[in-house]
């Protein structure tokens, strides 16, 4: 198939899905763009959407920065794209490369949650220093 993903070069780390139809984004609009790809990803592995850097040459980019597909998910991987560029339109061809598939394996321990409100939260010489707290250079 057209569509079937691929390894530009057979150590590359994702694997290029395409988009399954001719796509025109308008400036500032979001598009659900299908590869007509699904997949069965293992138990203790995710699967990460990510852009290629074509697309930043058309100015289009993967609204969710990375998209999660998780080991349970089985529907078609879609890739949500916009259009930030000066021009009124760019288009995207159809079973051009669009986004990567790359596969990590993940830890999936317990995780222990505390409320904002709780005041024993702050046991780590970090504790609830947020963003810039450990300074900028």
């Amino acid at each position: 198939s057209d569509l079937e993903p691929i390894r530009a070069n057979p150590t590359d780390a994702g694997l290029d899905l395409r988009g399954k139809t001719n796509v025109t984004l308008t400036k500032g609009s979001r598009v659900l763009v299908g590869t007509g790809v699904q997949v069965a990803i293992p138990e203790g592995f995710v699967g990460l959407l990510v852009p290629r850097s074509s697309l930043s040459k058309k100015h289009i980019i993967l609204l969710n920065s990375i998209g999660i597909i998780d080991s349970g998910y089985r529907g078609e991987l879609l890739a949500c794209l916009s259009y930030v560029g000066e021009q009124d339109w760019a288009t995207i061809d159809k079973n051009e490369r669009i986004v990567q598939l790359v596969i990590v394996p993940i830890a999936l321990p317990n995780v222990l949650i505390r409320y904002v409100d709780d005041e024993t939260w702050n046991d780590t010489s970090r504790g609830v220093g947020g963003f810039g707290s450990t300074g900028t250079n």
